[in-house]
């Protein structure tokens, strides 16, 4: 039954349907669904979503509130998506859940990711979660996470990048779309620098909406301890979800916890694969892609399988050339760049840990999706 569910979820597709909320809003109705009375702190952005979602979470179990939260994307299944307390829904929820809404006979049907959005929303009343990380998808106003504003307390927009461009057009179109995220009068933090921060200073102005924009010199975003999650680049992630619970008047306690707390698998993670050190990420645009060749070592073995609509050619600049040797891997559909390719991702994950020297790290990247069939596999320590 459970598979059953996740095969009928897991082909319901957008397949090039404007974005919005008008699917889910169409499907909630016919649900008899009521929002959740819990407050949501919105993510959005290009990079480090998962990330501040990951810590608000944590922030919010160690003040002792109902906890939610809704990321994406998931890396083994589904459930990991929409969290309780910590915990992933279980599988009986959700089919419950996929019975109910495949007796729907609706025009326009939600997509995937517009399903879970409502199992989680459902989820989220019905165990009365009080205080939720709500991680956007794609954009912002577009995104459809946005049929949830009216219990926004507040937005964190990490920053704007190179993805999507394809569905928004120019950089600017992207960051307006996220800005146009923001509510009236409700608190902003960002990390976001250059044409984006001054589209979002335009739209927080217009909206009375008090914006907070990263300053490590600020005692706002002071990280009272390390976080948790690996690589230079979390701090900044840290500190923005540190500064929400702050400006949210969660306590002291609550964020050091989160920075000592949170945990978010298939990012800077570090593994073993018969014996030999991986690194797994899931870097899946050229900022990503930068910042983590800012943390590699020396010299490592590249395996690397984006999507093919995304900027392959840019992050392999970036990725490979510190790289002793790389192997090219699904989502990619074929070898590109003269680097060599292997369809299945764990047959390329063994070539390179076989050609690696003692000691040298592999380094896994390109995708989550790529990330978690790896970590689907079981053979990853």
């Amino acid at each position: 039954m459970y598979a059953e569910a996740v095969r009928w979820l897991s082909s319901q597709r957008r397949a090039g349907r404007e974005r919005g909320t008008g699917r889910l809003s169409a499907a909630w109705a016919r649900m008899g669904g009521a929002l959740p009375g819990a407050r949501f702190v919105h993510v959005v952005g290009t990079n480090g979503k998962g990330s501040v979602a990951a810590y608000l979470e944590q922030g919010f179990l160690a003040a002792g509130v109902r906890t939610g939260a809704f990321t994406s994307p998931h890396l083994v299944d589904p459930r990991e998506r929409v969290r309780v307390d910590g915990v992933p829904v279980s599988p009986e929820a959700l089919v419950r859940f996929v019975v109910r809404a495949r007796k729907l006979d609706l025009d326009d049907p939600p997509a995937f990711f517009e399903w879970m959005l409502a199992f989680a929303l459902e989820r989220f009343a019905a165990e009365g979660v009080a205080w939720a990380a709500l991680e956007a998808g794609v954009g912002g106003a577009s995104d459809a996470t946005a049929f949830a504003a009216e219990r926004v307390a507040l937005t964190v927009l990490t920053n704007v990048g190179e993805d999507h461009l394809a569905s928004f057009g120019s950089l600017e179109a992207l960051a307006r779309d996220k800005a146009e995220a923001v509510r009236p009068g409700l608190p902003v933090v960002t990390a976001a620098r250059g044409r984006a921060l001054a589209i979002l200073r335009e739209v927080a102005r217009n909206r009375g909406a008090p914006l907070f924009v990263y300053d490590s010199g600020n005692p706002l975003f002071t990280l009272p301890a390390p976080p948790t999650l690996g690589g230079a680049f979390q701090r900044v992630n840290a500190a923005l979800a540190a500064a929400a619970l702050r400006l949210l008047g969660f306590e002291e306690a609550a964020v050091r916890a989160a920075l000592e707390r949170a945990r978010l698998p298939g990012r800077f993670d570090r593994r073993v694969f018969r014996g030999r050190p991986v690194l797994l990420d899931g870097a899946h645009n050229p900022p990503a892609a930068r910042a983590l060749a800012a943390e590699l070592p020396g010299r490592y073995r590249l395996v690397f399988g984006a999507q093919p609509h995304k900027a392959v050619d840019a992050m392999l600049e970036l990725l490979a050339a510190r790289a002793d040797g790389v192997v090219l891997t699904w989502p990619l559909p074929a070898a590109r760049g003269g680097h060599g390719y292997e369809p299945d991702p764990l047959a390329a994950l063994a070539r390179a840990a076989e050609a690696a020297r003692a000691g040298e790290p592999v380094v896994v990247t390109g995708s989550l999706y790529l990330v978690g069939r790896l970590l689907g596999s079981g053979l990853l320590e």
